[in-house]
């Protein structure tokens, strides 16, 4: 394979795992801001944009996002608001992590869900932040070049099946003969021979 076809291939799956980013932090931000709004918490509109920003940075990106709200609760609500806006951010992560992104993932960069679920889990336990940020961009990589292998082993075997001798044509021993004309083709075919 050349070089450029590589280059199209990985950003072409590059290119799904940032729209499938984009989504995500779309719906991330949708949810903060029907969850702040709800919570009558100040700006939701603002930290609503900034949380669907900072949902590109792995880890420290939702963290982030919950410091506007909760100061913001505590002071235009005091502690019990500041404990909704908590839960509410609990929520959001859990939906986020465990539906949204592997949904999307799957959707968008036709990355299985098993694997963005366990494998930013496994990548960050051997090489700790990387793994985490690399993990998805890689998976739609890895995902892609799977799907071409797939497609090329199915070419290729179907160019490697045997191709039937249509009707009609002549064989080795005689003609074949098709299934609507047996009977009439029958005794033609045994004068040949004879």
């Amino acid at each position: 394979m050349q070089f450029s076809r590589h280059v199209q291939i990985t950003g072409r799956a590059l290119r799904d795992w940032f729209v499938a980013q984009c989504y995500d932090s779309v719906c991330v931000g949708l949810m903060w801001w029907l969850g702040l709004a709800w919570l009558h918490v100040p700006w939701a509109p603002f930290w609503a944009v900034l949380a669907a920003i900072f949902q590109f940075i792995p880890h420290f990106g939702p963290v982030l996002t919950f410091v506007g709200p909760a100061f913001a609760a505590i002071i235009g609500g005091g502690l019990e608001l500041f404990l909704w806006v908590l839960g509410l951010y609990g929520l959001i992560i859990v939906l986020d992590g465990l539906l949204l992104q592997p949904l999307i993932m799957r959707r968008t960069a036709r990355v299985p869900i098993w694997a963005s679920l366990l494998v930013p889990i496994l990548l960050s336990m051997m090489i700790g932040f990387w793994g985490v940020l690399l993990a998805a961009p890689l998976l739609a990589v890895i995902f892609a070049y799977r799907a071409l292998a797939r497609k090329r082993a199915q070419e290729a075997a179907r160019r490697a099946q045997p191709r039937q001798t249509p009707p009609g044509r002549t064989i080795t021993g005689g003609v074949l003969l098709g299934p609507v004309d047996n009977a009439a083709n029958l005794p033609r075919a045994e004068a040949r021979r004879g």
